[in-house]
């Protein structure tokens, strides 16, 4: 009689919990190349999202000494509360105050690093960026198709509203391609490692203005923008020169700013 065999979903007495998105990273050779391109030091004020079982975590605390991590997992949660040298923070992501976090390491800026939820991997991104001023980097595992959209150049089929939206407030790019067999259970997606550093001076803009326009200019992307972006830009009296004989692939980030920039009473211009 053959012995049993794993359970392909579970990992050290843990199942994984499809409705929080759990796959647990357990590739050492992939784990070590993702510390090293953090490459955290003594010092540095680190947190970590969804710290799972702990795959990253360790070896980062090994360098680091302390370490915050958010687990939404009350289970999860309560095995990582055993280890020295961590703050675990049990709550939804996107409902944590990282502005909060990072006050508690000045003068250092925060450095945020994770496994992302794939589900809602986008809403975490959009989330994260009120604190870019406060954050010195940021690195994620995330979908390789996210991360595709995010680092997309104009006049490809990735280029979307994510890519405009981080561009502009991040510089960024593919460090490391992670198979499927990486993770327990494997996804059914290839994953990346995406490094995220913010611009020390980013243009000035309000950033509710520049998401309301390119989600308009993308609701339609095989149209000319004059269908689409022109409307609503009359509805703004906006009386500017902004090329819209043109599709909303082949805008450039900087043009998108520039636009958001004018539609923006100078009271209400920021950068985040």
């Amino acid at each position: 009689m053959s012995p049993l065999r794993p359970d392909p979903a579970t990992l050290e007495g843990h199942r994984a919990r499809k409705r929080f998105g759990q796959h647990f990273l357990s590739d050492p050779a992939i784990i070590d190349a993702i510390v090293r391109a953090i490459d955290p030091e003594q010092g540095d004020c680190v947190v970590e999202i969804g710290p799972g079982l702990g795959a990253l975590t360790q070896p980062l605390l090994e360098r680091l000494q302390r370490l915050t991590v958010v687990e939404l997992d009350r289970d999860l949660a309560a095995r990582l509360r055993q280890q020295a040298g961590l703050e675990v923070v049990q709550a939804d992501v996107l409902t944590v105050d990282f502005g909060a976090l990072a006050q508690r390491c000045a003068p250092r800026r925060l450095r945020v690093v994770g496994n992302l939820p794939y589900n809602i991997s986008t809403p975490i991104l959009f989330h994260l960026l009120r604190w870019a001023p406060q954050v010195q980097d940021q690195h994620f595992m995330l979908q390789k198709e996210v991360v595709d959209r995010m680092v997309a150049a104009p006049c490809t089929a990735a280029y979307g509203r994510l890519s405009v939206m981080l561009q502009w407030r991040y510089a960024m790019e593919h460090v490391l391609h992670v198979p499927p067999s990486a993770f327990t259970p494997p996804p059914r997606v290839d994953s990346a490692v995406v490094r995220m550093e913010p611009y020390p001076a980013p243009a000035p803009l309000d950033a509710a203005r520049l998401e309301a326009l390119v989600k308009v200019a993308f609701s339609q992307r095989r149209k000319l923008l004059r269908h689409t972006l022109g409307p609503w830009l009359a509805e703004q009296g906006y009386g500017g020169t902004f090329d819209l004989q043109r599709r909303a692939e082949e805008v450039p980030v900087q043009d998108y700013v520039a636009l958001a920039q004018a539609l923006s009473p100078p009271q209400a211009a920021l950068s985040q």
